[in-house]
């Protein structure tokens, strides 16, 4: 389990260093009309993975 706690929190910081591109979407030439589904799958992945590690904290605890 805690090995799971681990990897989680890894994905999350992954998910995290991965949006901080974000802002380049919108300096890119389509910018925000061709990248808006990837800018809100990655944001949702993120919000998941923060209830995640939540719900897997609480249970380690």
């Amino acid at each position: 389990m805690t090995l799971d706690f681990q990897l989680v929190i890894f994905a999350l910081i992954a998910t995290s260093l991965i949006l901080i591109s974000i802002p380049i979407v919108f300096v890119s030439l389509d910018g925000w009309s061709s990248n808006k589904n990837v800018v809100f799958s990655s944001t949702s992945l993120w919000i998941g993975l923060v209830f995640l590690v939540g719900i897997l904290n609480s249970l380690l605890s």
